[in-house]
């Protein structure tokens, strides 16, 4: 059995977070930092296999801290890679804008894990936005060997024009199997060489330096763009020659409008947009104005629809341009069936047949803590401690669940390390309710210590259970920093104290008496 870290050329059916993987170490990867989170953990428990001198991996404290030090590597001249989910862009937002603007000397691909459906996730937001907010290249595979391909594109482009590209790819792509080819690679003696230069900058987004940093950057774009089509990441796939019908699609949705073009047999040609920005305009234009009829179908939000309707507008393009109508259809993954039903609004030819027979439903199962959890001894707890009318305030992590019954515990949850904050604005002024607050360890050092410090220094009348497992156990129990095992063991005691908590009880969560 062959493992993706073995360096001759295999075969094999892989998944696409393991692909990718693979691909990091054909590039030539240097440096790889991460924090857990669906869909993207398949990446690290790859890596993380991978042992060398000549190649660096860690689970950061946070998204922001994990994209911060790969930026730092590539500014030293080492080729760097960051991966997280959907909603961890969220926390690496405030530095991830500014990294377009800068010369990124050793180039840095994030992989973005987005996730269509919420399959585990607090929301879906589409990611796309990011990248037109912060001009940020993205390319988008449409199955696990497209996956494997494009990041070792998006290599070559990062390192070429010294600039970030994004590599979005979503749960089903992530988690889906493939037979694909891999290249060999060496892992021959690397100079850790400290090659950053302050001459390759300005590196300080000073008001006067703010303008010519963000023309260098839409410069690069216009560079960038023609690439898509030199390197088939944008694809025409002429079936019919009459030049009537067209489908524009990305990502999963384009392997969804291949398969049900192919069982229709329907005469379509296809356009897949591997590179789903920055969009080469002139090109696309000139395509589309040579069909009658265009369909855009893409997942989540209206994207591609808003950019190509208004590329046609601005050229006078005549060609009619049919898109999703409903609003179901801007929500979850988009399959062979979903995708059909869409074409069939405006093309007779995908019209659905109805079903002689009702689909059997599946029967309804809540997710559960798991047998012998801790948490499940500790809510048991809590809940036979306070009264109907106190506050809980949940946070991310396992305990999550806690909001199911039979607990019922945890009324607000926003976002990671929210729970101490959030909780705080609930105990404002409240004498006759108790705001009992909830978060993991992991948590706890990913968003939580500027909560606690802010709670803590104004005396917010608040308890929080500090639930530690020593873990980041939700997805896949991963180390946690400052579990012992990632650098050095800390002590949550002290960090409560230094932090100027003044009332600390510690105890084992299946002690319910005390």
């Amino acid at each position: 059995m062959k493992s993706i870290t073995d360096k001759e050329s295999f075969e094999a059916y892989a998944m696409g977070n393991y692909a990718i993987a693979r691909a990091m170490l054909e590039s030539k990867v240097r440096v790889a930092t991460s924090y857990p989170g669906s869909p993207t953990p398949e990446i690290a428990q790859a890596l993380s296999s991978f042992k060398s001198e000549n190649f660096y991996f860690e689970f950061s404290a946070n998204e922001k801290v994990a994209l911060e030090k790969a930026a730092g590597a590539s500014l030293n001249g080492h080729l760097s890679c960051c991966f997280f989910k959907s909603v961890g862009l969220n926390v690496a937002s405030d530095s991830l804008i500014q990294l377009p603007m800068m010369q990124l000397i050793g180039g840095l691909v994030v992989i973005l894990g987005d996730d269509p459906g919420a399959n585990s996730s607090q929301n879906e937001q589409d990611n796309r936005h990011f990248s037109r907010m912060s001009y940020f290249p993205m390319l988008e595979p449409s199955c696990a060997r497209e996956a494997y391909d494009m990041f070792k594109t998006a290599c070559r482009l990062s390192v070429k024009y010294q600039f970030p590209v994004f590599l979005r790819i979503t749960t089903h792509i992530a988690h889906s199997r493939q037979k694909i080819k891999f290249s060999s690679f060496n892992d021959e003696k690397y100079a850790w060489e400290s090659r950053f230069s302050s001459k390759n900058g300005p590196y300080v987004p000073v008001a006067s330096a703010v303008f010519p940093l963000k023309q260098k950057a839409l410069e690069k774009l216009e560079k960038i763009k023609k690439e898509a089509w030199e390197d088939g990441l944008n694809l025409l796939e002429e079936k019919s020659g009459k030049k009537e019908k067209l489908i524009i699609s990305s990502g999963l949705s384009f392997s969804a409008v291949k398969e049900a073009v192919e069982r229709k047999k329907a005469d379509i040609d296809l356009l897949k947009l591997g590179m789903t920005y920055p969009l080469d305009e002139e090109r696309l234009g000139d395509i589309i104005s040579k069909y009658k009829e265009v369909f855009i179908i893409e997942e989540l939000d209206r994207i591609l629809e808003t950019e190509i309707k208004a590329l046609c507008f601005d050229r006078k393009i005549q060609t009619v341009i049919h898109s999703r109508t409903d609003q179901k259809d801007l929500m979850g993954e988009l399959g062979v069936k979903r995708v059909s039903k869409i074409l069939s609004s405006a093309w007779s030819e995908f019209a659905v047949e109805t079903e002689k027979m009702k689909a059997e439903e599946s029967f309804p199962r809540f997710p559960q803590l798991c047998p012998g959890c801790g948490h499940r001894s500790a809510f048991y707890a809590v809940k036979n401690f306070i009264s109907q009318q106190d506050i809980t305030v949940a946070d991310i992590g396992c305990h999550t669940l806690g909001y199911l019954p039979p607990y019922r515990m945890g009324e607000v949850l926003f976002s990671m390390g929210h729970s101490i904050s959030t909780g705080a604005g609930l105990a404002l002024n409240n004498e006759k309710r108790k705001v009992i607050a909830f978060m993991g360890d992991s948590t706890f050092f990913h968003a939580g210590l500027p909560g606690l410090i802010n709670a803590s220094v104004l005396n917010s009348n608040l308890i929080l259970v500090l639930l530690e497992n020593g873990t980041t156990a939700m997805t896949g129990h991963q180390s946690r920093l400052g579990s012992g095992e990632i650098g050095e063991s800390l002590d949550l005691i002290n960090i409560l104290q230094a932090c100027g908590v003044k009332f600390i009880r510690k105890t084992d969560a299946y002690n319910r008496t005390e």
